[in-house]
């Protein structure tokens, strides 16, 4: 019988972006500045963040306690607000639209592994959140997952699947529970 096999794991064909030099710097601001509660100075970070890489809009909010992986990889729209203890592992190409809400320790995971390999090799895949898309407090969103336009996933809901156009997504696997219906 095959069993994973941890020591064979290669991650050598992975490449997070920016040179060694510049991760070694990121390491140490994300966690000075972004994972600790001490700098509640969104406009600081923004910059940080921009300086880094980060293709970022106007009028973004950044809460407390945010761990960002890879600026780099990261395109925040304007308006759009990241709260606290949220977690964007972005080892691939992240993509927040205008306008976008992430809860209270709400997660975007880009990678994975292979469990049917031995070798658990890594899986990347991109995650892109449209206009007005709302991701719940402690909701996760997997890697390869599209949230199309004002879509939502509720509270410690999980997606796997693209969500469509002003649906509301609840559970784990969230599924489709209702449309978004603006009042006037």
């Amino acid at each position: 019988m095959k069993k994973t096999d941890l020591s064979t794991y290669d991650n050598s064909r992975y490449n997070p972006g920016g040179n060694a030099l510049k991760r070694f710097f990121w390491y140490f601001c994300n966690h000075l500045i972004f994972t600790h509660g001490l700098f509640p100075l969104s406009g600081l970070k923004i910059a940080l963040l921009r300086f880094f890489g980060a293709k970022i809009g106007k009028a973004v909010n950044i809460k407390p306690s945010v761990n960002i992986k890879y600026p780099w990889n990261l395109e925040i729209g304007n308006h759009t607000w990241i709260g606290e203890g949220v977690w964007i592992d972005n080892l691939v190409k992240v993509t927040i639209g205008e306008h976008c809400c992430l809860s209270q320790g709400a997660l975007l995971l880009t990678g994975n592994h292979n469990f049917k390999k031995e070798s658990f090799d890594l899986i990347t895949k991109e995650i892109k959140l449209h206009e007005g898309v709302w991701i719940g407090a402690k909701a996760i969103v997997c890697p390869g997952v599209t949230c199309f336009s004002h879509s939502i996933l509720t509270v410690g809901s999980v997606t796997t699947q693209d969500m469509e156009e002003s649906g509301i997504y609840q559970g784990n696997p969230a599924v489709k529970v209702r449309a978004r219906v603006f009042e006037n």
